[in-house]
């Protein structure tokens, strides 16, 4: 018997909407494709390029990741080898998933904190980025909030698959 999570109009209910981060990950993408699209133009027209575009392009790409990583979570759509897990009775198999996403959890919460602090270290030590000088902080601020989004997420896995509802 296959345990498939109930959904509506093929997601799963969530109480947080996932528009937050497909919206923000859309904009991300569309500065990503921009500052590429101009660095192209320009080291076609002059044979120069835009040496901070990658500074920002690096950037934005591990935000996309992040917000990738927290809207399959949500979805239950992540990377999954359940070879052997498929193969177990449904009980056994609702306490593995349940298992595997507290770990993951966990696994983002301590991420949440190493990279808060590692924020913090850049901000009191007036970190600056050597391409451009900006603060790096102002960078990596953005990987504890993120980490504590996919957390969240994850626990609103754990809730759902241990209320029967995923």
């Amino acid at each position: 018997m296959e345990c498939e999570p109930p959904r509506t109009g093929g997601r799963p209910r969530i109480r947080i909407p996932l528009s937050l981060e497909e919206n923000l990950a859309g904009v991300i993408l569309a500065a990503l494709a921009l500052i590429t699209f101009a660095n192209v133009v320009v080291r076609y027209l002059t044979r120069f390029s835009f040496a901070f575009t990658e500074e920002f392009s690096i950037f934005l790409m591990v935000m996309m990741a992040f917000l990738g990583s927290s809207s399959l979570m949500a979805k239950r759509a992540h990377l999954n080898i359940t070879y052997f897990v498929d193969r177990l009775p449904a009980k056994t198999r609702r306490v593995f998933r349940i298992v595997s996403t507290a770990l993951t959890a966990f696994t983002f919460f301590l991420l949440t904190i190493l990279a808060a602090r590692m924020a913090w270290d850049e901000y009191r030590f007036e970190v600056t980025s050597p391409g451009l000088g900006i603060p790096t902080w102002l960078y990596t601020i953005w990987f504890p909030i993120l980490s504590l989004a996919i957390t969240g997420r994850a626990i609103g896995v754990i809730l759902r698959t241990w209320k029967g509802d995923d």
